[in-house]
């Protein structure tokens, strides 16, 4: 059976695809250096769209208001500029009403996006391009930790990794925030109220690596600027103790966090990458593996959720769990050296 994987590795090939969500202008060049707030690629992108009926303005007929019209396909016009105008001694005009690009004229209509802004893609990672992908983005290749988790904002930055979490189920409260954390990435533990989320923002913090969240805490956690990942779930959770233990031993490095927003179908997950300087390039992770004895695994479900452990055996065919159920299941010997028959549908590979 194959197993889900979530990459908490000490030292991988990581590459990255960055994509613009739309057609743009790619800005760098291949086996180029990168810093994660390198911008990549950069597109424009009109929120909105204006049909401006030419014929019925004008009152005239559709063939006419073609031959009226001053402007054509791609021109960039601002607020007020004459797109045609009529005939006779008062004759009347048709204005833009916005700043805005021309994308469609023709049947005695225009078309214009307006409120145009700039995306800016940024690479995310620090490392090198090795693959350009035209008008869309670029392949980054880099080497270093990696930690994957659950939940991300959507946001990124990249900064000086401070640990505030003094063990795995450690809270972060206001009290603990102060201006010396200004600008830093923090490892926190759990958060349980929307001031320590604000606190944060206040400093500024360049991001925060909890264990869990408050579910009431989401939509605040989303409308936050700097980047917040959950590595293990929601509400009062402690943080796995391999995520744990790799992000606490490399506190006073330089780390990225990318709070991407997890996507089961594309592959993608939030994660934090710490570069660390290689001889030559280590093996990339595997994104699929099949449960097999001797595999690390975290426990996706309670009463042991968030534990690791390791597989000692699987069980052929279909095992009787306490609930009654039959499914197949794994012989898995956790940290605590307790051994406990789990469904494989509650294990994730670890690695």
């Amino acid at each position: 059976m194959l197993a889900p994987v979530n990459h908490i590795s000490g030292l991988t090939s990581i590459v990255r695809e960055r994509l613009l969500p739309v057609s743009g202008t790619v800005l760098v060049r291949l086996n180029q250096k990168v810093s994660p707030m390198d911008v990549v690629a950069e597109a424009r992108w009109a929120r909105e769209h204006v049909l401006l009926d030419v014929a019925r303005l004008l009152r005239v007929s559709t063939n006419a208001a073609d031959r009226l019209v001053k402007c054509k396909v791609d021109d960039e016009l601002a607020a007020g500029v004459e797109i045609a105008v009529g005939k006779g001694l008062f004759p009347r005009s048709v204005r833009a009403p916005r700043e805005g690009r021309v994308v469609a004229v023709g049947g005695g209509q225009v078309l214009m996006e307006v409120g145009q802004s700039k995306v800016e893609l940024r690479a995310g990672i620090p490392g090198t391009i090795v693959e350009i992908l035209p008008n869309r983005g670029a392949v980054i290749q880099t080497a270093g930790a990696l930690i994957q988790g659950v939940w991300g904002n959507g946001r990124i930055d990249s900064g000086l990794l401070v640990n505030l979490a003094e063990n795995p189920d450690g809270i972060l409260t206001v009290g603990k925030l102060d201006i010396s954390l200004r600008g830093s990435i923090i490892l926190a533990g759990m958060v349980k109220d929307a001031e320590t989320l604000q606190a944060a923002a206040d400093l500024p913090v360049r991001g925060l690596i909890l264990s869990s969240l408050f579910p009431s805490l989401i939509q605040k956690a989303r409308e936050m600027r700097y980047p917040i990942m959950v590595t293990d779930g929601f509400g009062s959770l402690p943080m796995n103790s391999a995520a744990y233990k790799l992000l606490s031993t490399n506190a006073k490095r330089e780390v990225t966090v990318n709070a991407e927003i997890f996507d089961r179908y594309s592959g993608a997950r939030p994660e934090v990458i710490i570069p660390l300087p290689i001889s030559s390039n280590p093996p990339s992770p595997r994104e699929v593996e099949t449960f097999a004895p001797g595999l690390q695994v975290r426990m996706r479900r309670p009463p042991f959720m968030g534990m690791i452990g390791s597989i000692v055996s699987v069980k052929p065919g279909l095992s009787v769990l306490p609930s009654g159920l039959r499914a197949p299941a794994a012989e898995v010997k956790l940290e605590n050296d307790q051994t406990v028959v789990a469904p494989l549908v509650n294990l994730e590979v670890v690695g």
